[in-house]
């Protein structure tokens, strides 16, 4: 699968999808908006479908901090709630990414699990519940959050629903090459 192309698909998708919400406030262009919005919408969800298809931990969470860095590109400057919220979300798949590197090396990631507790608070399926599950766990609740928050519409929810269903099979994934790692 071809990251790249997947991500220039998100970010043309998120682009689309503003421009239908800009259009939705405007007098006079709130069909063009519309369906600018449903494009967008629908061109999202083609893709999250896509990079869920590959089952690779890394292009679910690359196609997931792309629209995420997108949205707050679009978020207003006064909204400090959901800027506050994307922008912890990208902090958190940074770390993340540096656990994907880390399990690659199984060596180090056998000797990094022995720093973790092995007790279940801290565990996952008896393998560490480290900064990779906890930016998935974190960014599925915080879609979850918004998926019931009311006047959302229902088109948008189905591309909620399967972000955070993305997040649940990168999560196993990746939970399958911590497997692989401390063999």
């Amino acid at each position: 699968m071809d990251l790249i192309g997947l991500i220039n698909k998100i970010l043309k998708s998120a682009y689309t999808i503003d421009k239908g919400r800009q259009g939705l406030k405007t007098d006079g262009e709130e069909h063009e908006g519309r369906l600018h919005y449903e494009t967008g919408i629908s061109d999202a969800l083609n893709v999250f479908k896509k990079a869920l298809s590959s089952n690779d931990p890394q292009i679910i969470l690359a196609v997931e901090e792309a629209f995420i860095e997108q949205e707050l590109k679009f978020c207003s400057d006064d909204d400090n709630y959901s800027r506050s919220s994307l922008s912890q979300a990208l902090q958190s798949f940074e770390d993340a990414f540096l656990c994907l590197e880390s399990v690659e090396d199984h060596a180090g990631y056998k000797a990094a699990d022995k720093t973790w507790p092995h007790t279940s608070k801290y565990r996952i399926k008896n393998h560490p519940k480290d900064a990779f599950h906890l930016a998935c766990i974190s960014h599925r609740t915080r879609l979850q959050n918004i998926l019931r928050a009311p006047g959302i519409n229902m088109i948008e929810k189905t591309v909620l629903k399967q972000r955070a269903s993305n997040m649940i099979s990168a999560q196993a994934a990746y939970l399958g090459k911590q497997r692989e790692a401390l063999r």
